[in-house]
């Protein structure tokens, strides 16, 4: 079941959901940071158990997940297999001793579930009682935009647009929009508008909000710590396979020094800064950063700001700030380590 490898101060891994989007490439992720890994379980539906995906170039089974898994004693386990399933088996791991770090909607309005970007606010999850949720795609990008706003000149409103991929709705998504690429009818639907060469919004409820809409303006007020502060949002989603843009207009307590901002964004290491042209999805696909470009004064309020705000949904948006958040918690000594199992393949 497990792949063994031998590391100092190395963790027992388990990934819920892997053959998906993002746990695949929580796989890619982990390896790519050295994060350190003694073994690695991969668990998906019955329909995907008994597949294989790459670790370190060796082949790893994918088992279907079943309460036995609780039992392995995992010190890390990464979910991403949506809400239903973490309700039911992330409990049941946490309280087996692992710490879970959930990439669905089901634990972010949780009070007991820190809800943690390490740039802006990591050190919630040095808080957490078993369970760490991972925001959603939008706001994790958006909320590592506003942190050095907020520090350098206060908050006070903020308005985004959001232009989103196929791939933040995971593989149906992309499935429907290659389909319609092709002329074909796609198998599965993410909305009842054709999504090639159109713009769509997430299904809207009674109120006039998606629910895509209420988590940006939600689950920013908690990261950010910011319980007042105003936030308006607009998420549309777009024909393109990877990353998500966001126009932003925020208004600031005090006076915005756009020199010092751009210095600040610079000196950031999660951010990288366009000048001289401007970020697009296509050219951030890949990346862990989050890139900012064309920021400019509100020429009516000195105290407003515009800016243009793009990342890899798949990647910062969703599994890179997953391992981020783990990263963290093993740099503060927050994480059980549990000695090597004897079964499995050794490396």
């Amino acid at each position: 079941m497990f792949i063994p490898r031998i590391a100092t101060m190395s963790y027992r891994i388990g990934i819920v959901g892997a053959t998906g989007l993002v746990g695949r490439t929580l796989i890619d992720v982990l390896a790519e940071r050295a994060f350190p890994v003694a073994e690695l379980g991969l668990y998906a539906s019955a329909r995907s158990a008994g597949s294989t995906l790459k670790w370190h170039g060796q082949a790893v089974p994918v088992h279907e997940l079943t309460p036995s898994a609780v039992e392995i004693g995992y010190d890390v386990v990464f979910f991403s297999a949506g809400a239903t399933v973490s309700l039911q088996y992330a409990p049941l791991f946490a309280a087996a001793g692992a710490t879970v770090v959930d990439n669905s909607s089901a634990w972010r309005a949780d009070p007991t579930a820190p809800l943690v970007v390490p740039e802006v606010n990591g050190h919630r999850a040095l808080e957490h009682q078993g369970i760490i949720a991972n925001p959603n795609c939008s706001t994790i990008q958006l909320a590592v935009a506003l942190k050095p706003i907020a520090d350098l000149f206060g908050l006070e409103r903020v308005v985004v647009a959001t232009y989103q991929s196929v791939s933040g709705a995971g593989q149906r998504g992309l499935d429907q929009l290659s389909a319609e690429l092709c002329g074909q009818e796609p198998s599965v639907r993410i909305s009842s508008h054709p999504l090639a060469h159109n713009a769509v919004f997430h299904p809207i409820g009674n109120d006039g909000w998606s629910q895509e809409e209420r988590k940006v303006m939600t689950e920013l007020l908690r990261i950010l710590e910011l319980p007042d502060l105003a936030v308006a949002a607009t998420c549309v989603r777009l024909p393109f396979f990877r990353s998500h843009a966001e126009a932003v207009w925020v208004q600031c307590q005090h006076p915005v020094d756009l020199p010092a901002l751009t210095a600040a964004y610079q000196q950031h290491p999660s951010i990288a800064v366009c000048q001289e042209d401007y970020p697009t999805p296509q050219s951030v696909a890949g990346s862990d950063q989050v890139w900012i470009g064309r920021m400019r004064r509100d020429h009516f309020d000195p105290r407003a700001i515009l800016m243009w705000v793009v990342a890899d949904n798949v990647r910062k948006g969703a599994a890179t700030n997953a391992v981020q958040i783990a990263e963290y918690l093993h740099h503060h000594g927050q994480l059980s380590r549990k000695q090597p199992s004897t079964s499995g393949v050794t490396l």
